[in-house]
């Protein structure tokens, strides 16, 4: 009420300012940016979208700007442990009728984990039918919060699993666990025929 919104001919709801991908109010001259304008509330997509604003001002040409979606936020509950998630969950997911896979990797199969006595916990993801491209991801375990963002940047930058599982990880660490999830991925590619292609060069390799 304090801003007047209704003067300025600012369209806005219950959830707060309405804003375009670029941050732009009804008012194209006018952004918004923060809590009122965000539909996740969250310190930082509070920064990321203040950021945005920043650099939409300054860079008036429209491949310059940047868009700002909610489909690829983070997010963390401090609890012990910790929880993480980014993008779609299995509900979402059922009720928006998209088509997934599914892939979890307990931490039981984390030798850093097994060795830390942390091994409750576990990394679950999403991605479209048939492809690697990541849909979601939920973490449940220690240092959840910093294990997601190897998904998070995967999601932004398209890189699926399959890729994840080329990357060489440092071991003994919980960063391992992208890669184990990448692995499960790739042993559903292992079609039957794949398998006797496999075993037939193998058995070449062997004969020399």
């Amino acid at each position: 009420d304090r801003l007047n919104l209704k003067a300025a001919d600012v369209k806005h709801n219950e959830s707060g300012i309405e804003v375009n991908d670029y941050l732009q109010t009804s008012q194209r001259h006018i952004y918004a940016a923060g809590d009122v304008a965000n539909r996740l509330k969250f310190t930082h997509t509070a920064d990321f979208t203040a950021r945005a604003v920043v650099r939409n001002v300054l860079m008036p040409l429209p491949f310059l700007r940047q868009k700002v979606s909610c489909a690829i936020v983070p997010w963390c509950t401090y609890t012990d442990p910790e929880v993480a998630h980014v993008g779609l969950g299995e509900s979402e997911a059922r009720k928006d009728d998209t088509a997934y896979d599914l892939f979890v990797v307990p931490l039981t199969e984390l030798d850093r984990a097994v060795v830390e006595s942390e091994e409750a916990g576990f990394a679950k993801i999403l991605t479209r039918k048939g492809s690697d491209q990541i849909l979601g991801a939920t973490i449940l375990g220690p240092h959840a919060g910093d294990l997601l963002h190897e998904f998070v940047l995967a999601m932004n930058a398209k890189i699926g699993l399959g890729k994840i599982a080329a990357a060489i990880h440092a071991y003994p660490t919980f960063a391992e666990l992208a890669r184990k999830v990448g692995d499960k991925y790739n042993k559903t590619r292992l079609t039957p025929r794949a398998k006797k292609l496999f075993a037939w060069l193998y058995r070449r390799a062997r004969r020399g």
